[in-house]
């Protein structure tokens, strides 16, 4: 699972201004970036982690 530091610690773009829970794309970027796969690979592997530790039923 990804998170923002919201309201605090806003990632870059928005710098300086007021986080909101919104920028976690910014997270899912950077994560993408360092480990070198797919901004989309991040999402769907994010996801499914939520939908397992919350026991929601699969929306993908």
């Amino acid at each position: 699972m990804i998170e923002t530091d919201s309201p605090y610690l806003t990632p870059e773009p928005y710098r300086g201004k007021r986080n909101k829970p919104t920028y976690v794309k910014f997270v899912a970027q950077k994560i993408a970036e360092i480990k070198g796969i797919s901004f989309e690979e991040v999402c769907e592997t994010t996801s499914q982690n939520a939908i397992k530790l919350f026991n929601l039923p699969s929306c993908f």
